[in-house]
């Protein structure tokens, strides 16, 4: 697929929510754990994209996109270091 449509699919996904502004409590919690999520499945898809040239690359997984939306930057770094120098 390409990397371009991959790409406007979240960032159109994430400004939909954003401007939808869910009302209710229940919908807002279940939209940011959506938007987090899709933010971290975002950071590794540009770590994959850019890492690739120095041969790092993290599967997008719920388990790793779950990681790396909830920490951040620190949790790609984190899953990097795992996948690197323990994995293999």
């Amino acid at each position: 697929m390409n990397p371009i449509i991959i790409i406007a699919v979240i960032s159109g996904l994430i400004l939909l929510l954003l401007i939808a502004g869910f009302t209710g409590k229940p919908f807002g919690i279940i939209g940011q754990i959506f938007i987090r999520l899709a933010i971290g499945a975002l950071f590794l898809f540009f770590l994959n994209q850019f890492g690739g040239q120095f041969g790092i690359h993290v599967p997008i997984n719920l388990v790793t996109t779950s990681v790396s939306g909830l920490l951040g930057i620190p949790g790609v770094v984190g899953l990097t270091i795992i996948q690197t120098w323990i994995i293999g």
